[in-house]
């Protein structure tokens, strides 16, 4: 992608505003959506190269080498995903630049944590060199949380600040990524200090991650230096937020608080120039079907929100964050990265221009793209197969009390009473179990095993190895032995997602790249992922809002307040404390 500040590019675009040499490309026809001024107006867009030479009244111009159509559709600048992980998509980078470029998306800001939180620089490294020659540019960002809770769980590296410092170094990496760490930023830790430090010292951005923050510790937390969350729980955490001066990643990877947005937003008299848009986590059936940025405007528009507000907010807002005045504008001077829409309700895309060339037209990509080598990323399973014993809590006596795990996302401690059956505790009426196998090589590949409740009736059993965020080898169940099977059969694949019942295996999703990744197409992995989502509805019943599939990735995320399973044993960030197991004494 050459920069726009290349003087040729530059002195060609200035001649071609002049009239003295015709356009590349021509955009007549439109309505360009000035997310500047807010206008909806009628204009010509002439391109020279990489640039925008200029915006100009319907017909001034006719002399383009090529002229595109764009009668009765809307010129927009190209979309900006604020803050979002390829890996959640599950596919690699140059598969995702094919399934969101043709949907508007030119820009990204990726956090390769989890690849980082499986096998460190040497992905961060992988991550670079794989979006350096896509059209779909890349900001990357420094992984801030490797692991996420230092202390209470596992992962395959540490980023302590020396490291994130020497990422910061490099020009390809655009700022410090989300900083899940609350507590250790609050309470002013040396590691967490001295990483957002590192962001600052360099004048890079630094990425939030504050949920469920407020008040004086959201204060401290602002304080300390990172600028931006997305981590919203409410229409009132959402405004919060703003009045705080943070930069809001409003996300679309949780619907149930669309409604609730909408209606804060409508509330303020001005719309916030602080306010962005980002996807965050999208599966790759519904990257597939229903896109990502894209679906996200789309439901905020249906919702009431203007779509020109809500185009300023994944545009010119963004760029402005990014401190990119290269983008986010359909104006003069600005890269020619443009997305023409055949209405403000679908967002449909009629063409998609990056860098003054025509990428897609009507939702085809037409630009050539190709992975980069992944063999780097196999074989990061570093675990034996396990036996159903493996899965079952020891304890002494006929009777013992132990800490549960009570409700899904918001979680909360709680206690329970249970038999104990030839030197094993039988799980809690109500109660699922869930395991964490070390899979990195760091630690003793044996499972640490935990009692959920409010996890519904479980009948069979689901393991994953997409496990935020130290992505370990994490399996659910009611029987150890069909949490055996599960757990075998992605030792087996090199990690993915499987289901099994009876013993027997329903369906499996492979991602034989760092199990978090495959190197098949889009439609391959959205049908086996769909598959897997659908027999996990066989064996438990979801429970909205939190009760979801979606539950099962984010159920050992430390870094959140409450308790929560690790390979190391209950972890709670917020109390400091560590449980290597669930038994808490004896009662007979």
């Amino acid at each position: 992608m050459k920069s726009t500040d290349d003087p040729a590019m530059r002195a060609a675009a200035v001649e071609a505003a002049r009239g003295e040499r015709p356009f590349d490309l021509m955009i007549s026809g439109g309505t360009v959506v000035d997310v500047a001024t807010g206008e909806l107006r009628q204009a010509d867009v002439g391109l020279s190269g990489g640039l925008i030479a200029a915006v100009m009244p319907p017909g001034a111009r006719r002399d383009a080498v090529e002229t595109i159509d764009a009668g009765g559709a809307f010129v927009s600048p190209g979309l900006i995903d604020m803050h979002m992980h390829v890996e959640s998509s599950m596919v690699t980078p140059a598969t995702y630049a094919k399934a969101v470029l043709p949907r508007g998306v030119t820009t990204i800001v990726w956090d390769p944590h989890e690849l980082a939180n499986v096998a460190g620089v040497p992905a961060v490294d992988w991550a670079i060199e794989a979006a350096r020659d896509m059209p779909l540019e890349a900001i990357i960002l420094a992984p801030s949380c490797v692991p996420s809770a230092p202390g209470l769980e596992r992962a395959g590296a540490d980023f302590g600040p020396e490291t994130v410092a020497g990422l910061l170094a490099r020009p390809e990496i655009g700022g410090i990524a989300e900083v899940m760490n609350m507590e250790g930023v609050i309470s002013g830790s040396p590691r967490m200090s001295g990483i957002v430090n590192a962001g600052l010292a360099v004048k890079k951005p630094v990425f939030g991650h504050a949920r469920g923050l407020s008040g004086e510790r959201l204060a401290a937390f602002i304080s300390a230096g990172v600028s931006s969350d997305h981590e919203l729980t409410s229409g009132d955490d959402l405004l919060e937020k703003l009045r705080a001066g943070l930069t809001v990643e409003l996300r679309g990877s949780h619907p149930y608080l669309f409604d609730d947005f909408v209606e804060a937003l409508n509330q303020l008299p001005v719309w916030p120039q602080t306010l962005t848009l980002c996807t965050d986590d999208v599966f790759p059936d519904d990257l597939l079907g229903q896109g990502g940025l894209d679906a996200l405007i789309r439901a905020l528009v249906a919702d009431g929100l203007s779509p020109v507000q809500v185009l300023q907010a994944a545009t010119l807002n963004a760029a402005r964050r990014l401190h990119r005045d290269d983008l986010g504008l359909v104006a003069a001077g600005r890269r020619a990265n443009i997305a023409i829409f055949e209405d403000l309700e679908t967002f449909s895309t009629r063409h998609v221009i990056v860098d003054g060339k025509v990428i897609a037209s009507d939702g085809c990509f037409n630009a050539a793209v190709s992975d980069h080598p992944a063999d780097m990323l196999r074989g990061s399973m570093k675990v034996e197969p396990l036996s159903a014993d493996d899965f079952s809590v020891k304890a002494e006596g006929a009777r013992v009390e132990v800490a549960t795990i009570d409700q899904p996302r918001f979680t909360r401690w709680g206690k329970a009473e249970a038999d104990v059956q030839n030197g094993f505790v039988c799980p809690p009426d109500g109660a699922t179990l869930i395991s964490v196998v070390h899979r990195h090589g760091k630690a003793a590949a044996k499972p640490k095993t935990g009692f959920l409740r409010g996890w519904g009736e479980w009948r069979g059993a689901f393991a994953t190895t997409v496990s935020h965020d130290s992505h370990n080898l994490t399996i659910f169940g009611r029987n150890p032995e069909d949490m055996a099977v599960a757990a075998n059969a992605l030792i087996e694949c090199g990690g993915g997602m499987v289901v099994v019942a009876d013993g027997k295996v329903k369906a499996l999703l492979a991602l034989p790249l760092l199990g978090l990744l495959s190197d098949a197409q889009l439609e391959d992995v959205a049908r086996d992922f769909e598959a897997v989502r659908k027999a996990a509805g066989t064996i438990v019943d979801w429970e909205l809002p939190y009760l979801t599939f979606k539950a099962l990735v984010g159920a050992t995320l430390a870094c959140n307040a409450g308790p929560h399973q690790t390979d190391m044993g209950i972890a709670d960030v917020e109390a400091g404390t560590l449980l290597e197991g669930p038994v808490l004494r004896q009662v007979f």
